[in-house]
């Protein structure tokens, strides 16, 4: 029986705005997918190496590659098919654990530069003995934020494809990290056999173990491990009066100075979004949320677009390729934030970069690079996977 004063007119009016309403925006979101396709095609024609499954020869920017794009897939499953994603998935966990890879890490000023060397390349012998020789096996070596990332890396793979084996990948890698403890300040080492302890190590342990946790509830070992390693990092110092988090501690324990790096801004968020999500706790995602607008606020120039904590995008070096990968990590996590907690001033931030990143940063092949506000700096593979996570984090607001 129909009620009231019912009439098929006004239901097909209705109809007809929530269209109108829709369509513009179904538009737009689908505008950002053949961005980010046309990206994912780029940056795998000029720097994927199918015989590494690396790209642009950078050991642990690989892995942040493997998981936007793993990230996209979750997204777009039919576009990512498309592009062949999955076998780029299998070729890299196939290939990159026989790699042989040796390499050199420089901290000046809380900026690490790597320098890798991959099957003996050309050019590689004259530094050889400056470089020592990794074992990749298992995606394990000596520093636990490569591994860190690694793990994050085929835990998302395994969201999109599942496939067994890479959640296994990220177990084992886990296992290894779980060896670095024993500071004097607690947390764990950045490397194996110390000296420092700073932030992004401990932040990718807190987020591979909430990963896991949720992953794998049968062993809670992941969530106990998961919820101490918050407690202690909370605590530690390496937040600041700002909110936001500086680069590591000193020798004696105290905050340590080095800059607010995006990417130390960013993975916690990831990481807290996790642990409450295994554990219920909604305060978290406040914690989060405190975070996240501290960097949006400090971290970002006059017009709204992320800039890096020092500004190195446009003078000498821009960034180093270490340097060129954070800023695309900070709006990952936010993305992951605004998914679980959706929030304009995220949503709007991150259209606006992602926009940037296309008008302002980027070459007529459609290579992205570092300096999001412009100009085009020359791109490379880290900075081209950067802007590709402002443009799938893009999609991912824009779905919500």
């Amino acid at each position: 029986m129909v009620r009231g004063d019912f009439s098929w007119g006004g239901l097909i009016a209705r109809a007809s705005l929530l269209a109108t309403a829709i369509r513009p925006q179904a538009r737009e979101v689908d505008t950002y997918t053949e961005k980010a396709k046309i990206t994912i095609e780029r940056l795998n024609a000029d720097w994927y190496n199918a015989n590494t499954g690396i790209w642009d020869n950078a050991w642990w920017n690989s892995a942040n590659s493997l998981t936007t794009m793993a990230d996209f897939t979750t997204l777009r499953l039919d576009v990512a098919n498309r592009i062949n994603i999955g076998g780029i998935m299998r070729t890299t966990f196939t290939n990159a654990q026989k790699t042989n890879v040796q390499t050199m890490k420089t901290m000046t000023n809380g900026l690490v530069v790597s320098t890798y060397c991959l099957d003996w390349a050309d050019g590689c012998m004259a530094s050889k003995r400056s470089l020592k020789k990794r074992g990749y096996d298992d995606f394990i070596n000596e520093f636990y934020d490569d591994e860190g990332w690694w793990a994050l890396a085929w835990i998302r793979s395994h969201d999109a494809a599942g496939d067994m084996d890479f959640l296994e990948a990220a177990v084992d890698i886990f296992n290894d990290m779980q060896g670095g403890g024993g500071t004097p300040c607690g947390g764990i080492y950045w490397k194996k056999g110390g000296p420092y302890v700073n932030a992004i190590a401990n932040e990718l342990y807190l987020a591979v173990a909430a990963s896991l946790a949720r992953r794998v509830p049968d062993n809670s070992t992941y969530l106990e491990i998961a919820k101490k390693q918050w407690q202690w990092f909370e605590g530690s110092g390496m937040i600041n009066a700002k909110g936001l988090i500086n680069d590591g501690l000193t020798d004696d324990c105290k905050n340590n100075g080095l800059q607010t790096w995006s990417y130390n801004q960013g993975v916690i968020l990831g990481a807290l979004v996790e642990l409450s999500r295994a554990t219920g706790n909604k305060a978290l995602i406040e914690k989060a949320h405190r975070i996240a607008t501290a960097a949006i606020e400090e971290l970002t120039n006059s017009d709204g677009i992320l800039v890096e904590a020092d500004d190195c995008e446009l003078r000498d070096g821009h960034c180093g390729r270490d340097g060129q990968q954070f800023k695309g990590i900070f709006v990952r996590n936010l993305h992951y934030l605004h998914e679980a907690s959706p929030k304009d001033l995220y949503r709007r931030f991150i259209i606006k970069n992602a926009d940037s990143v296309w008008k302002n940063a980027r070459n007529k092949r459609n290579q992205l690079g570092v300096a999001w506000t412009g100009p085009y700096v020359e791109a490379s593979g880290p900075s081209q996977s950067s802007g590709l996570d402002a443009l799938v984090a893009a999609i991912a607001v824009l779905d919500k």
